[in-house]
């Protein structure tokens, strides 16, 4: 292992879907953002999978849209313009792997971002959608407003999950400076 396998959060969350993800396989981005998880996640998925990518924002859909067409890969992709505490609207098969990056869009409003009440919401609906050996991925933004909140209230409903079904890892960069994102890992045991 080099500096870049444990240089933060985000690039942890992308070393863990490369090692993770396989073709054919279903994956699910809650919070498509600027695009880059779906991006990966539709390399990753191959011809022969999916991936499902839900933003609230228009603007994150369209960015998205573009990044994918641009590469050729939006046929993989289902993106859907709602929030992710829907996606049992959308989605009713079973998912090998979800990802969420919480806080705002990257360059876009600070007052339009991921809340506790909502995000813990699509959690429980994401872990039981995950099928068994299931991973799924949360990336918490504690330095925004709002931010060390839902960290917290997803912190202590994690820490509530029965240990015979699923196994979950947090990630914290305990010497990195100005409010390093936190990463979990959840992984369904059954």
């Amino acid at each position: 292992m080099g500096y870049n396998t444990f240089k933060n959060a985000v690039e942890t969350a992308k070393n863990i879907m490369k090692a993770y993800v396989k073709t054919g396989q279903i994956a699910l981005d809650c919070t498509v953002g600027n695009g880059n998880d779906t991006l990966l996640l539709s390399l990753l998925v191959g011809e022969k999978g999916k991936v499902y990518g839900f933003d609230i924002q228009s603007v994150a859909i369209e960015r998205t849209r573009e990044r994918l067409r641009n590469e050729g890969l939006e046929d993989r992709v289902i993106l859907i313009n709602d929030s992710h505490e829907h996606i049992d609207r959308y989605i009713s098969e079973g998912i090998d792997f979800i990802v969420y990056n919480l806080g705002y869009l990257p360059k876009g409003s600070k007052e339009i971002r991921t809340n506790a009440d909502s995000t813990l919401k699509s959690i429980k609906k994401a872990l039981f959608l995950l099928k068994k050996n299931g991973l799924l991925l949360v990336t918490c933004y504690t330095g925004h407003e709002g931010g060390m909140e839902e960290w917290k209230a997803l912190k202590e409903y994690l820490k509530g999950l029965d240990q015979n079904v699923y196994s979950v890892l947090e990630f914290n960069f305990i010497n990195q400076k100005n409010n390093p994102p936190i990463l979990y890992g959840i992984e369904k045991n059954s």
